[in-house]
């Protein structure tokens, strides 16, 4: 009887126990769902670069994300909730990309990515930190790489920007439809990883054909002797050619110093991608306001400095009351954004937020998001594409962008074999006072 009695106890105990273990297995996963969110709070988290090379010009986007943020929380949150922003500094570098994202994940315990930067560094953080694994939404990310777009591969990324092959495509359409620059001959130098590499796809699919192979460099890596060397090898084409850069704005302003050496600033046209022009950033790397005056540039953004854009006028004064002594430039644009469409999906998401609740919504809904874009937004249950076209402008010695010609033409694409054509889009007004209301 004793013996009975201690053998049911122990088989109660095993139930208890299996049954113990079944309920934290999976408390995990449900409570994963909903990672730092809390009845007041939400918890968000940036890994992009804050020093180094790159940090000279893009530094200023977590500090601008954070500045609507809290512009946001002072005019009630989303839903009831106050966002904070955790941001940590990766260097562009893709081993420091890896352990900071996943320190957002693990330790920050942060509810989504927002804006990170980058295409090595984010792919390399994407799978160091298990986001699909984990599912945590990596939204908005700063780089056009199109294989982010790719839901089968990273299942939870929302792309920030349109991709690199659209961008390419657009720019060989430019040159081949301009008569000064399209008897010329063409350069390509760009970064040695997907970002070049998806330039020279869009490039080959629209065409165009360059005359002399890419000159190719290591991320972060396009060092004056580098750039030097490659404008003295280029100059011996005859003309005023046509020089590509896919690279990052601090690489633009190493070519740009390099011409200026080189007595070379008038040698070529310089037609820098979307990323690698922003002139606030060029000048205060030391770059001649003269040798920024011509310098073309493909944009999806109204100008920075165009005070007469309702978006740029409301995330001006924003900038002014909460980030104070930073001056407003593309990069500040593109960080308010940003942020302005990550509180546009945490509303859409509804009250109830979870991880997957805040994808469905972007899923749903992101493609009618207010945006500065000036081209659409391509979100939907297929297709994780940001943007999805371009227009092109000529830099001035005043760092301000126009459009070349006098008239700005949107060109929209895709990142395959579609069409570039005009675009009639027309964006939404912004939000009354900049605070969304969807």
């Amino acid at each position: 009887m004793i013996r009975n009695t201690r053998t049911k106890r122990a088989v109660i105990a095993s139930a208890l126990i299996t049954a113990g273990a079944m309920v934290l297995s999976t408390i995990p996963a449900q409570a994963a769902e909903t990672t730092g969110v809390t009845a007041t709070t939400i918890k968000l988290g940036i890994s992009s670069p804050k020093s180094g090379a790159a940090g000279t010009a893009y530094k200023k986007v977590p500090g601008a994300m954070k500045a609507y943020f809290d512009y946001i929380n002072a005019n009630g949150g989303v839903n009831g909730r106050k966002i904070t922003l955790v941001s940590h500094d990766d260097g562009y570098n893709v081993k420091r990309a890896a352990t900071q994202t996943t320190k957002l994940v693990l330790n920050d315990q942060v509810f989504a990515i927002v804006g990170a930067l980058g295409t090595a560094t984010h792919r390399n953080a994407y799978k160091a930190a298990n986001l699909a694994k984990n599912n945590v939404p990596s939204l908005f990310v700063n780089s056009g790489f199109s294989g982010f777009a790719n839901k089968a591969l990273y299942p939870t990324t929302f792309a920030g920007l349109p991709s690199y092959p659209m961008e390419a495509k657009v720019m060989a359409k430019f040159i081949k439809d301009n008569p000064v620059l399209a008897p010329q001959a063409s350069f390509l130098i760009a970064q040695d990883d997907e970002f070049g590499v998806d330039g020279i796809a869009g490039f080959k699919e629209a065409g165009h054909k360059f005359s002399d192979n890419p000159i190719l460099y290591p991320q972060g890596g396009l060092s004056s002797t580098i750039a030097e060397g490659a404008l003295a090898k280029l100059a011996a084409a005859p003309g005023k050619p046509v020089l590509v850069l896919f690279g990052t704005t601090d690489t633009t302003a190493t070519l740009l110093k390099a011409a200026e050496k080189l007595s070379l600033t008038t040698k070529f046209t310089f037609l820098a991608g979307s990323v690698g022009a922003d002139a606030t950033t060029l000048l205060a790397l030391g770059v001649k306001a003269t040798t920024v005056d011509g310098v073309i540039t493909a944009s999806f953004f109204p100008d920075a400095k165009d005070a007469t854009d309702e978006y740029v006028k409301q995330f001006t004064a924003i900038n002014t009351k909460y980030n104070k002594g930073v001056p407003f430039d593309n990069t500040v644009l593109q960080g308010m954004n940003s942020a302005m469409l990550t509180v546009q999906a945490l509303r859409a998401a509804g009250k109830n937020l979870t991880r997957t609740g805040l994808m469905n919504a972007i899923d749903t809904k992101g493609s009618t998001f207010a945006s500065a874009g000036l081209a659409p937004l391509n979100f939907s249950a297929t297709s994780r594409v940001g943007y999805n076209g371009y227009w092109l402008g000529q830099l001035n010695a005043k760092g301000e962008l126009k459009p070349f010609g006098g008239k700005l033409t949107l060109y929209t694409t895709d990142s395959t074999s579609g069409p570039v054509t005009a675009s009639t889009f027309v964006r939404k007004s912004i939000p009354k006072n900049g605070i969304p209301n969807n």
